[in-house]
């Protein structure tokens, strides 16, 4: 566990292609089920305090505890995924860590010094941001509000995950106003 965050709560892989990744974590490593969101619903979304409108494709399946987060780009947006990619990187991008406590964890990791790269919302209270921290690869650090209807959907993946028999492997993102 992390002396500063908490625990690990999800590895961000960024890929070339999410259908052959989950197609390889769910059959090669027996990971999931997957829920797969084609176009992910950003908004508010920042890269360096500049405005853009991304379109990534996520999924998102647990192994015991810790979630794996696919990701692919879809569009030439500047991103910390697409900076990843253009240095010749795929696999494991991100750490996440999850929190309940947003605002008061944003002040205090900037009091610490940390630099925002990047930022933005997946539905009400589902901000995300990630920090200037990348001493190689994979080991940016994000942080990520789970206390409204994402952090629900995260408990149904990990829920869905635990005696998974293999069927369905891939699903669709449930509409986060119902949850």
């Amino acid at each position: 566990m992390s002396k500063f965050f908490g625990e690990i709560r999800q590895l961000g892989y960024v890929v070339n292609d999410i259908e052959a990744a989950m197609d390889y974590w769910s059959r090669s490593l027996g990971v999931g089920p997957w829920y797969y969101n084609p176009r992910v619903p950003i908004e508010n979304y920042r890269y360096r305090g500049e405005r853009y409108e991304p379109h990534n494709s996520v999924a998102l399946a647990n192994s015991g505890f810790v979630q794996v987060e696919l990701i692919q780009c879809r569009n030439d947006v500047p991103s910390m995924y697409r900076d990843f990619l253009q240095a010749g990187n795929t696999g494991l991008q991100h750490v996440a860590y999850w929190t309940e406590q947003y605002d008061a964890d944003m002040e205090r990791l900037l009091g610490q010094g940390f630099k925002p790269v990047m930022s933005g919302e997946v539905g009400e209270r589902g901000r995300f941001v990630y920090f200037d921290t990348e001493y190689h690869p994979g080991t940016v650090i994000e942080l990520s509000e789970v206390a409204g209807p994402k952090g629900r959907l995260f408990d149904l993946i990990r829920s869905e995950s635990q005696g998974w028999d293999g069927s369905e492997p891939v699903r669709r993102f449930p509409d986060l106003k119902t949850l």
